[in-house]
């Protein structure tokens, strides 16, 4: 990310910055990489470590089922039944040691705040819209929206109206790809996207409040409950280059050709050990002879993880809105019998899915069994 300032901070860092009564307001440094990677300095009106009580919640981690015969998987994430606020209707899916996939479907503000401290968060908005409220600043969120949070960055979620997010979990940072960039960080001219398209936060509401308030924290695998003295979005300033952003997906430009075009072109972001790509309306190839549907192929170093938001999904068959497809490594997936002859002399796609290869095997969390098309596997058949 590039530099970014909200609200006052002093001339230089590490230096005396005083309230009008003369008290310091207190420095935080938030870095990654132990102050080597990306960092923001934040001025709070109280102590950050000001914590009046502390409990132990138990663990977060979902239980995966039991390995089985390898084959394509199917859900159907419009059958989970969970619901509240942004943390509590939170469903994993599947995951493994790099990140964790589920879904919300969020009805209620968050009455708590919370942070990640295990890793960084992205929450794809398929439908609703609200704001996150955080220590950076507010942000407004709206329909096909990614939202990228720090770890570490306190939060809460307030939906204006029923918000579905898909939600990835990373234990790593969450990034643009090497590749669009420049050796000074610039995003490129070939890259799909600018720095005109991403948002940081858009005010910063300081809130000078004494009293307890709760900060539900995840680290090391479990959730912990912090109980601060003081509101903890008390930040007057802060600048740098670590702190929660958007990008919405249809400001991503696709990448076209004369023939079909392989998937890192709809990359969006990057993690260690995983890829977010975005699949868009666009034209489809102009070769006279080509053919628009997706070649049959084997992920040989990488699992396959499609969510489907909207639109005509082409090459497959029996998928909805807000289905999830996992093509697994060590076979090979492609388009549904009929769907290859029948994309010959189209000329667009108006299909919008994100799309999440990991190149470590995902497990499937127990519960997914229940939502899932038991049938999907036998479906080229």
């Amino acid at each position: 990310m590039y530099y970014r300032q909200l609200g006052n901070i002093p001339h230089k860092r590490h230096t005396m910055f005083k309230k009008e009564d003369g008290t310091l307001y207190r420095e935080q440094v938030m870095g990654t990489k132990g102050f080597s990677g990306t960092q923001s300095i934040l001025y709070h009106h109280h102590l950050p470590t000001a914590v009046a009580k502390t409990k132990f919640l138990g663990s977060y981690m979902p239980e995966f089922e039991e390995e089985g015969a390898l084959r394509h998987r199917h859900f159907f994430t419009d059958k989970v039944e969970k619901k509240g606020c942004a943390l509590k209707s939170r469903e994993y899916l599947l995951g493994n040691s790099d990140l964790l996939i589920g879904t919300a479907y969020v009805t209620e503000e968050m009455t708590s705040f919370y942070r990640n401290g295990d890793g960084d968060e992205m929450l794809y908005i398929h439908f609703g819209k609200g704001k996150v409220e955080t220590m950076f600043g507010t942000i407004t969120y709206g329909k096909g929206d990614y939202v990228v949070i720090p770890i570490g960055t306190i939060y809460r979620v307030v939906p204006e109206e029923e918000t579905k997010m898909l939600i990835v979990e990373s234990f790593s940072q969450i990034t643009t790809p090497r590749r669009y960039r420049n050796e000074y960080g610039q995003l490129l001219e070939h890259s799909p996207f600018c720095e005109r398209d991403l948002r940081g936060p858009e005010k910063l509401e300081t809130k000078n409040e004494k009293g307890e308030f709760e900060v539900i924290t995840k680290s090391r695998g479990a959730l912990h409950s912090h109980v601060l003295d003081h509101h903890p979005l008390d930040v007057v300033g802060w600048d740098g280059y670590l702190y929660p952003w958007v990008f919405n997906i249809e400001d991503f430009e696709p990448i076209t050709g004369r023939v079909h075009q392989p998937p890192p072109v709809h990359q969006t972001f990057e993690g260690h050990n995983f890829v977010v790509c975005s699949f868009v309306p666009r034209l489809y190839d102009y070769h006279p002879e080509s053919i628009p549907a997706p070649y049959n192929h084997s992920n040989v170093n990488s699992d396959e993880l499609l969510y489907y938001v909207e639109g005509n999904f082409m090459s497959r068959k029996g998928i909805k809105e807000g289905s999830i497809t996992l093509h697994p490594s060590g076979i090979p997936h492609g388009p549904h019998p009929g769907t290859t002859e029948a994309s010959i002399g189209k000329k667009e796609t108006l299909e919008l899915a994100v799309m999440i290869d990991t190149f470590k095997p995902l497990k499937i969390v127990k519960e997914a069994n229940d939502v899932e098309d038991q049938n999907y596997m036998f479906t080229w058949v």
